[in-house]
């Protein structure tokens, strides 16, 4: 049973829940879905002579095992980028490790590669691949234009800007698209403690859900998925 104060969300015949994480959960997969981790940016950015607080594996890995014990998860399935580069798995902390490699132990945990980490150097015991159909839906990083069927994907780390009592305020969501000849198609949300974000209405954000009937970008806000339009087809 999904508690009623997350956001149900219908989709490819199925219900979802969008999580104010930016996790989904699909309650009939027991499963946790987790978009664009970079875990180990922070590190990656000391390489390179910028230095940020170095603990954004730890509270990302921290945020993942929060969702699993609110929804009872027993599959957590990334979508790519889990590293923010090929060797940072090696550069993981002795305790994010350890963090890690109880997850993994723990649940049935799917790796699926990204641009950033597309030669992943360890799996920390889990499974490792670069896509994955699960009934019927597509679960990739990157939306591939023109994909019929339905699918869940990651990458563009998309963010709605808002303005709330006069304050212009950027917020981490979904983007959805819909048509009658193609498959329900979603980016999710960047999860990563250490994630920018494009604008929701992105012309690439729009042309990789293309060609559809209308696409919208979708918040939780209180137990309720709020739903931006940012597309709909000439009649």
């Amino acid at each position: 049973m999904v508690p009623v104060s997350f956001a149900p969300l219908p989709f490819a015949g199925e219900e979802l829940v969008l999580m104010k994480s930016n996790a989904l959960y699909w309650p009939r997969e027991s499963a946790l879905l987790v978009a664009d981790l970079h875990l180990e940016k922070g590190s990656w950015f000391a390489k390179q002579g910028q230095m940020l607080p170095p603990y954004d594996s730890r509270e990302t890995l921290e945020r993942i095992a929060d969702g699993v014990k609110a929804t009872g998860a027993r599959r957590v399935i990334t979508l790519g980028d889990n590293f923010h580069d090929d060797a940072g798995t090696h550069r993981l902390d002795p305790y994010a490790a350890g963090m890690l490699e109880s997850l993994t132990r723990a649940l049935d945990w799917v790796w699926i590669t990204g641009n950033h980490d597309e030669q992943m150097h360890r799996a920390f015991g889990a499974t490792l691949v670069e896509e994955l159909e699960l009934n019927g839906i597509v679960l990739r990083h990157e939306a591939k234009r023109g994909e019929t069927r339905p699918e869940l994907s990651g990458h563009y780390h998309p963010k709605m800007r808002l303005k709330v009592r006069n304050r212009h305020i950027a917020r981490p969501c979904g983007v959805i698209s819909r048509s009658a000849n193609n498959g329900d198609r979603m980016i999710l949300p960047a999860f990563g403690a250490y994630t920018g974000g494009m604008d929701a209405g992105s012309r690439e954000i729009l042309r990789a859900l293309g060609p559809a009937s209308r696409i919208d970008a979708v918040l939780p806000a209180k137990g309720k998925l709020v739903t931006f339009p940012l597309y709909r087809e000439a009649a």
